[in-house]
């Protein structure tokens, strides 16, 4: 008989910790029965602001939270549990660790394991009191999804012992396109076949250091940049695209949700971010085998191909203006996939998390 496996998450919106979260899901469908509890929103909601979850919906649960404590949404999902007849929960973020750890030890499971996929509110005293409070109250399985956050982990939270994990996306999904296929592509979507196309795939968001890779676009020549992604800087990236004079070679794609087909039109990926976890798009872009150029933060530094890609400094204009006509005009002929393969696959990774969710499943599996 399969596990099953309840993760609970805080939203379902478009983002890296979500969408590793379903990719898990299909990874593991064939050996668990896998279920996702968004703690916030509600189906209807959230499937119109991600049209990717609607084949997925009788897997996913939505308990409406609202802003605050809620001792509601933690009964709400001890019940859940209950009815799916979980067998181990695995939580993503601090949120989902109360409600999801809560939920799960009021309701007798003794398997859980929690993933952190950054620090960043570990630097608000009142936050690392939390966690710390709360791994050694559940007793989680804790996992970090890099070296970095592990080590930000082991600093606030001295008694934790985090297992790191990587991030890994579907390479039987992620596939580069033949020279026919891309040409194809440029060519449908009206795109220039004698400029270098650069993507970024992020939310439009100061932390994600957009400004800076526009200002370094508006320095080159023979450039185009794709943006995928939606946020509440949309407006002020467009003016500034229009004060730089680049705005016909900036495109605003928002939210797309075949990721395959942009990756496939690149020639070049940068994510130029303030801040980060261990972010999914350089290695989604990568084993699409397109080059990529990254800022060296978070855990930027494990998904970076070391000989084709890039890590810079961040927020510096002139090391990505430097790093494009690199790539521009040297044209490394290098295969990024094949790191991918051997670093960030996700079957690895799905592997690694049912291990410790399930350790008889993966040793019959293996047996």
């Amino acid at each position: 008989m399969k596990p099953t496996i309840v993760q609970v998450v805080q939203h379902l919106t478009p983002g890296g910790i979500e969408t590793m979260a379903l990719d898990l899901m299909h990874q593991l469908e064939d050996r668990a029965d896998v279920h996702i509890v968004s703690l916030e929103s509600t189906p209807d909601v959230a499937s119109e602001k991600w049209p990717r979850l609607k084949p997925h919906l009788e897997r996913l649960h939505f308990l409406d939270k609202q802003p605050g404590h809620s001792l509601g949404t933690l009964f709400k999902l001890r019940s859940l549990l209950l009815d799916l007849n979980a067998t181990a929960v695995h939580s993503h973020h601090i949120g989902p660790l109360l409600y999801g750890g809560l939920a799960a030890k009021i309701a007798g499971l003794k398997s859980h394991v929690h993933t952190e996929h950054d620090a960043w509110h570990l630097n608000v005293e009142r936050s690392a009191r939390l966690q710390r409070w709360l791994l050694r109250a559940l007793k989680p399985t804790l996992v970090a999804d890099c070296e970095v956050v592990a080590h930000e982990l082991t600093y606030h939270c001295p008694d934790s012992e985090p297992k790191v994990i990587l991030n890994g996306v579907d390479t039987e999904r992620f596939i580069p396109a033949s020279t026919q296929r891309k040409a194809l592509l440029r060519e449908r979507l009206g795109l220039p076949s004698d400029h270098l196309l650069i993507g970024c795939a992020a939310r439009l968001e100061h932390v994600k250091g957009h400004q800076y890779l526009l200002e370094a676009l508006s320095m080159t020549s023979n450039t185009t940049l794709l943006l995928a992604g939606n946020g509440s800087l949309r407006q002020a990236l467009k003016d500034q695209a229009k004060r730089l004079e680049i705005s016909d070679r900036v495109r605003f794609l928002g939210n797309l949700d075949h990721m395959v087909p942009f990756y496939q039109v690149l020639d070049l990926f940068c994510l130029p971010s303030l801040n980060e976890g261990l972010p999914l798009s350089p290695l989604e872009a990568q084993a699409c085998d397109v080059p990529v150029i990254v800022t060296n933060v978070g855990g930027c530094a494990n998904v970076i191909c070391p000989n084709s890609g890039c890590l810079l400094p961040a927020a510096d204009v002139e090391a990505i203006r430097q790093a494009i006509l690199c790539f521009q005009y040297a044209n490394p002929n290098q295969h990024p996939r094949n790191f991918v393969l051997r670093v960030g696959n996700l079957k690895r990774t799905a592997n690694a998390y049912l291990s410790l969710l399930h350790p008889e499943t993966e040793e019959i599996c293996h047996g």
